[in-house]
């Protein structure tokens, strides 16, 4: 690769990449600290990326804020955390006065520490939330009533009895209003018996239907393993009904779609555990600069959508029973709520052990799908 192709490479994969997992971060991160600033604890750094630092200037409060070299990730550092991590340094910790004690963050009530460390993934809600509401307000959505125009032959709607006019109701008793609601459900189902209503004549019918595993590939050459059904809407041979939205509701709908995205995660990590999608669909940091700059090649409203589509992601993640993430926080925040105390030191050691070792291995296996579907 050649120094064009290497500038070419790194402008339209890296450059992307990185300023939108930086947006992403930074928000999570300001969770933590203005949740942890208003709860009264003082905060020693503020970083954008893990590493050595690249700039950073420090406030009147004592705080350090940074940008540092490896951008994956970043922390906030409390007054009396050992590391960037959160785990508390005992030793300093009993050190202090009890002035200095109750403005550390392991000296801060409970409810303060569940509280600033909550934050942090529901900041990323909120981004997502808003983010799909400025896009709902200024584009609008094409939306296409899921209403059966044609049904593939040999397919599943096909052998199930799906004719053309049908009016799709409902999926398993969830009710749907456009097709994109159909595609959501049935694309992370392959192989899965589900039941398909539908308006016929003014007669309610259900369908039972088995998802065909497919291969799809998308307009830049990924692929994806998805559920079908083969049914074709009016959307799908050139008829897009524009929804447009007052800000209220693009509100309403931004939150609907994060709903959303919340719910078909953890239907798919179950349909992964059921042995119903295969766990090469699981993408890292590879694959995430891959898309970044194969939505910036589409425009900012690309850009966007991929950043509140990763910002839940950020959110659900961090708040996995893990210990080193937020939910394994919180979860040491509920036994201690149950105890009286916290567990002590050499137990949460070898948690945050197992837990570092349990996300080492997550980014390892999904840095090795990355590479798997390069080299095809």
């Amino acid at each position: 690769m050649g120094i064009v192709g290497i500038f070419g490479f790194l402008t339209h994969y890296i450059v992307p990449f990185v300023l939108v997992l930086s947006l992403l971060v930074f928000v999570h991160e300001m969770g933590h600290y203005l949740v942890g600033r208003l709860s009264g604890i003082r905060i020693l750094a503020f970083s954008v990326g893990f590493g050595p630092e690249i700039a950073g200037f420090t406030d009147r409060h004592g705080t350090r804020w940074k940008l540092s070299a490896i951008p994956l990730g970043g922390y906030v550092r409390f007054f009396g955390d050992e590391d960037a991590s959160s785990k508390t340094d005992n030793q300093q910790l009993s050190a202090m006065s009890p002035e200095d004690r109750a403005r550390s963050f392991a000296g801060a009530k409970l409810w303060k520490r569940a509280a600033t460390v909550a934050a942090g993934p529901i900041a990323n809600f909120l981004l997502a939330i808003a983010i799909f509401a400025v896009l709902f307000s200024i584009y609008g959505r094409s939306v296409a009533d899921p209403v059966v125009a044609e049904v593939k032959a040999d397919s599943a709607a096909a052998d199930a009895g799906i004719k053309p006019g049908d009016l799709l109701l409902a999926i398993d008793g969830s009710k749907v209003t456009t097709f994109d609601d159909v595609r959501r459900y049935v694309s992370i189902r392959p192989g899965r018996h589900i039941i398909v209503t539908v308006e016929r004549n003014g007669q309610s019918l259900d369908f039972p239907m088995v998802p065909q595993r497919t291969d799809m590939t998308d307009q830049f050459g990924n692929k994806m393993e998805v559920g079908i059904i083969g049914i074709v809407t009016n959307q799908d041979v050139g008829h897009f009904r524009q929804q447009t939205y007052t800000p209220l509701q693009a509100v309403v709908e931004g939150t609907r779609q994060t709903g959303s995205i919340v719910v078909g995660t953890f239907q798919y990590i179950g349909n992964l555990f059921g042995g119903y999608m295969k766990p090469d669909q699981l993408g890292g940091p590879i694959r995430v600069a891959q898309a970044s700059g194969q939505m910036a090649s589409l425009g900012l409203a690309a850009v966007l959508q991929l950043a509140a589509v990763l910002s839940v992601s950020i959110g659900l993640l961090n708040l996995m029973p893990v210990p080193v993430l937020d939910g394994g926080h919180l979860m040491f925040y509920a036994i201690e709520a149950v105890r009286g105390k916290p567990l002590g030191a050499a137990a949460q050691d070898i948690a945050f052990r197992i837990g570092l070792a349990m996300v080492l291995s997550l980014m390892v296996f999904a840095t090795w799908n990355d590479i798997s579907a390069l080299i095809g």
